[in-house]
């Protein structure tokens, strides 16, 4: 039967028309945007997963921005630190020749002077936004990454960089901190520096006055190319017999040292009495330094009480600098490891951000040669569907010839 109110030819024609309209909107959106799944409605799962992605990507170029701006700031304060040995290297040398016999110790003098003075130009120089791993202690915790647990929740990982005081500063505020029995301690009682012969048993008694300490006061030990620091402590402080407490781990820090034929012997019977002896297996001259480096004042401070006005300000001095340039020497080595850590930090966020982009290109970028080849046998049904309409819509019109 056929009817001129109902062509069901017709309507099975426009309606495969219509789908092959829709596959051919789908394929030509995919040819111009790049993307089989360009909204939550193409693919809400892999959509939302894709997001994700994306979003942690965004979040991982902010991480690689802070590593580099980090790694940059660390790196300066290698390269000031490694000036400043170099420029020590030089006070030493000087210092070395002040001993010498005619030695112009006014000129050399100045020359020492100028050094400190430049060292602290360089400390304050080596600071990047804000950042300044010479000039002052404390860790900085640099972002380094993003994580995810089991759950989806997100959370950030940091890389913890110790920074230091290199600072020449003031000499702060002097503690009278040491007494010799034999020798006399400089720079208002706070270096004292002696040679002990091989062999010398209780070659002398350093006296340790807590009276004046505050908390964070620096307590420096060298011996021979050795040192070690304390850093007094308010619980020290608050002791009975501050003094007393401070010698024990003095005498602690010298021992863990493990220097062979030498050590530091706590007197019980005196107060804050700490005997050297440098005898036993291993002994050999040794030079002596201790000092005291106030709460506050510049890593380096101890740079400014240096004098080669006399023979004991000489050997002081050759004590102080070979100190400070095992400071340095050590803040250099620990800011290049810190840096390296960075360095290989910012290669892994790299290359994880490059997965997640090929991640998130084979959930949702379109395969360019499909979709072409899509299109064109797309457009070839689109033709045919449209003469299929055509003909189907021809059919009513036979009715016709029946009413002539």
């Amino acid at each position: 039967m056929t009817s001129i109110l109902t062509n069901t030819g017709a309507m099975a024609a426009l309606q495969t028309l219509k789908a092959t309209n829709s596959s051919l909107g789908k394929a030509q959106s995919e040819i111009t945007t790049g993307l089989k799944i360009a909204g939550a409605k193409d693919n809400a799962s892999t959509w939302a997963i894709a997001q994700t992605m994306r979003s942690d990507v965004a979040s991982f170029n902010q991480v690689s921005d802070s590593l580099n701006a980090s790694i940059a700031a660390v790196g300066t304060g290698v390269a000031a630190a490694e000036q400043i040995s170099g420029l020590l290297t030089q006070m030493k040398a000087k210092v070395t020749a002040s001993m010498a016999a005619g030695a112009d110790t006014t000129t050399i003098q100045a020359d020492i002077d100028a050094l400190t003075a430049q060292m602290q130009s360089i400390v304050d120089a080596a600071s990047i936004n804000g950042l300044n791993f010479v000039g002052s202690t404390g860790s900085t915790d640099v972002l380094s990454s993003l994580t995810r647990d089991s759950t989806g929740a997100q959370s950030a990982a940091f890389i913890g960089v110790a920074g230091f005081d290199l600072s020449t500063g003031t000499a702060g505020t002097a503690r009278g901190a040491f007494e010799g029995s034999t020798f006399t301690a400089a720079a208002g009682g706070d270096l004292l520096a002696f040679s002990v012969d091989a062999g010398a048993a209780a070659a002398e008694t350093v006296t340790l006055d807590a009276t004046d300490f505050v908390a964070g006061d620096k307590i420096s030990i060298s011996v021979g190319n050795k040192a070690t620091t304390y850093t007094v402590t308010a619980e020290d402080l608050a002791a009975t017999t501050a003094s007393d407490v401070i010698a024990v781990k003095l005498k602690a820090a010298v021992d863990a040292m493990g220097i062979a034929g030498f050590s530091l012997d706590y007197n019980s019977a005196a107060a804050g009495d700490l005997i050297v002896n440098n005898d036993g297996t291993g002994a050999a001259d040794r030079n002596v330094a201790f000092s005291l480096t106030p709460a506050n004042a510049g890593g380096l401070s101890s740079l400014n009480n240096i004098a080669v006005g006399t023979a004991a300000d000489r050997t002081a001095a050759l004590a102080a600098v070979s100190t400070a340039a095992d400071s340095v020497n050590a803040a250099a080595a620990s800011l290049g490891s810190a840096q390296g850590r960075l360095e290989a930090q910012a290669g892994f966020i790299s290359k994880l951000t490059d997965n997640f982009k090929t991640s998130i290109g084979a959930m949702v970028d379109a395969d360019m040669e499909e979709a072409s080849a899509r299109l064109t046998a797309l457009q070839t049904q689109q033709q045919l569907g449209i003469q299929s309409l055509s003909i189907a819509n021809q059919t009513p019109q036979t009715i016709l010839s029946l009413f002539r």
